[in-house]
């Protein structure tokens, strides 16, 4: 590969910051979304707030399937093949379920780009599915101006562990598994204002998988998870908050953060998803300063899980946790709803 080449200049976008807006997506999918087929297998579908769709097998297991694809967010081809590959199966792991197998959604600008580069981007997300023990069985690929890469995933699962973000309930404490920051420190990296040491950091974040949420899926102090991506925090609560018809309460000064996130934020390096993120549910959360809310609003890729646990279920939380040697971060809290317009609270 040309050293020369950096994959974040192909793109205007990155990541999951290059989604469209939650405000846009909700337009696009019901503006003529028209009567659904009734099919009683189909338990999640577009019409709820969830991470995957969820059809009923008929033998007490589940099909869960799930695409996602985005620009470049890094310059190496191998690492951004793996993180759109991390970044795909979370969503099967949000829901509480284990892969089986993937497809791969390849848009190539072969005019600019090698194929020995597109090479590189396949065979990282194949390393990933290799590490969990599943195949990319398939895909499609195209000719198009943009760079683009990710994987339809499809995993199975116990239907009694299926996790919605509809079945959240009032007095669950919130727990986030990963740090918040990637928006911004890959604008900061695109603007060749990182340092080394935080760009690292961000990467081997981003290509962690979020293998917990299989884990965790048999607990059934466990109401509701998702994977915190594009929407950014404030997004992907709020589909907690509104599909289970719950106020949240988060504390500031407990989210975990990347280094020098606040830092790169004050450098001017935010990337356009946060803007566009607030204007699409900000009237949601109660008015917050502009520093708070670059955090809040700032689009994730292959974030953490974001986690809902009914405090009579704490304690084999913390033991299945404890035995995984895995952090989590305490972050907030559900609340009844007050109907008083706002969802969201940031303290």
């Amino acid at each position: 590969m040309d050293n020369d080449i950096r994959l974040t200049q192909f793109s205007a976008g990155g990541g999951c910051g290059c989604k469209i807006s939650p405000a846009d997506l909700e337009k696009i999918i019901h503006q003529f979304a028209g009567t659904p087929i009734h099919n009683p297998r189909l338990l999640v579908g577009n019409e709820n707030m969830d991470d995957a769709a969820v059809y009923d097998l008929g033998d007490g297991k589940a099909l869960i399937s799930t695409t996602d694809f985005f620009t470049p967010i890094v310059d190496d081809p191998f690492d951004f093949g793996r993180i759109a590959a991390v970044n795909a199966i979370s969503d099967v792991y949000a829901m509480g379920g284990t892969p089986v197998f993937a497809l791969a959604i390849l848009g190539w600008p072969l005019a600019k780009l090698s194929t020995e580069i597109a090479a590189k981007v396949i065979e990282g997300a194949r390393s990933v599915c290799h590490s969990i023990g599943i195949n990319i069985a398939g895909g499609h690929s195209i000719d198009i101006p943009e760079p683009v890469f990710g994987l339809v995933v499809n995993g199975i699962a116990s239907l009694a562990n299926i996790k919605q973000n509809s079945k959240a309930t009032a007095g669950c404490r919130l727990f986030l598994s990963k740090p918040l920051g990637t928006g911004a420190i890959s604008n900061a990296n695109k603007n060749g204002k990182v340092a080394q040491k935080d760009y690292n950091e961000a990467v081997k974040w981003m290509t962690t998988l979020n293998k917990l949420g299989a884990i965790l899926a048999p607990l059934e102090g466990v109401k509701a998870m998702t994977d915190v991506t594009g929407f950014g925090l404030g997004g992907h609560l709020l589909e907690i908050c509104k599909g289970s018809n719950l106020n949240a309460v988060v504390n500031f000064e407990s989210l975990p953060m990347l280094n020098g996130l606040k830092e790169y934020i004050q450098m001017g390096c935010v990337p356009g998803g946060t803007r566009r993120n607030f204007k699409s549910y900000g009237h949601l959360i109660e008015p917050m300063d502009e520093a708070t809310r670059l955090v809040i609003c700032d689009p994730q890729t292959s974030g953490g899980l974001l986690i809902a646990v009914d405090e009579k279920g704490m304690e084999e939380f913390n033991a299945v946790i404890y035995s995984e040697g895995t952090v989590v971060t305490e972050i907030g809290k559900l609340l009844n709803r007050n109907e008083e317009g706002y969802y969201l609270r940031i303290k």
